[in-house]
């Protein structure tokens, strides 16, 4: 395997051999662990799957000293990017979403936004090549292994990336303090869209909001009027999943 990258901890791990999409080269778990129902899941697709997995004291794990890792390391291929024309070709159900990062540099955020984005059934994410935090082990283990089971788009040119887009019959919505709409006044249910979330301090930048379809704001009270962009995310789409249940029942 090379260059082989870190993902710690139980969910982590898991969620890597549930998926079974990434070659695992071997799992270490520490000799102080407590077994419990997630460890020995981890033991028995790690056995189905093939993957090594080796009981080791814990003086191997002082080199992640600084991360959360549970006593229970892997190494494992990275991530494959899916490239965005792929990705278009292959959304062949009606309303499909995605979600579009603009300047986004923590790592946290981003995998929190992932997990975000998994729960509410989110068919993808865009990350430009540069100016923007890459998947690395923190973000795999905020997402809580979540990064297995969506596509991760990268893409050189977020312009050019929502040219592609609307081309291909989707809407734009990006997000700004100060719009006029507010998040819930969009009819997410009846078209293909992409929301576009930037970096809390700079938020989107201005060709982006210039390219967008819609731009709408999230409702604030007292003059406190910043969120976490991870949680942002969450109110938008969540309201996008209401719709699409409701328009269901």
């Amino acid at each position: 395997m090379e260059n082989p990258e870190i993902i710690y901890g139980k969910n982590s791990v898991l969620e890597a051999l549930i998926a079974n999409n990434r070659e695992i080269n071997k799992i270490l778990i520490s000799k102080n662990i407590h077994s419990d129902v997630k460890i020995n899941k981890i033991k028995e697709l790690a056995q189905k799957n093939g993957v090594v997995f080796q009981f080791v004291a814990k003086e191997k794990f002082q080199p992640y000293a600084e991360f959360n890792h549970q006593g229970i390391i892997a190494q494992i291929s990275p991530i494959k990017y899916v490239d965005l024309d792929d990705f278009i070709e292959s959304c062949n159900h009606t309303y499909s979403s995605l979600v579009i990062l603009d300047g986004v540099e923590d790592s946290h955020n981003l995998g929190a936004i992932i997990r975000t984005c998994v729960c509410a059934g989110v068919d993808g994410i865009i990350i430009p090549s540069r100016r923007n935090v890459q998947v690395n082990s923190i973000v795999e283990k905020t997402s809580a292994g979540a990064i297995n089971h969506i596509p991760i788009i990268k893409v050189n040119s977020l312009v050019n990336a929502i040219q592609k887009l609307k081309d291909s019959n989707w809407w734009i919505i990006a997000t700004d303090a100060s719009a006029k709409d507010t998040y819930y006044d969009i009819k997410y249910n009846d078209m293909n869209f992409a929301i576009i979330m930037g970096a809390e301090h700079a938020g989107v930048s201005k060709s982006l909001l210039k390219a967008s379809d819609f731009i709408v704001k999230i409702p604030m009270q007292n003059s406190f009027n910043s969120l976490n962009v991870s949680n942002a995310l969450s109110a938008i789409i969540f309201e996008t999943l209401r719709q699409k249940l409701v328009n269901k029942s």
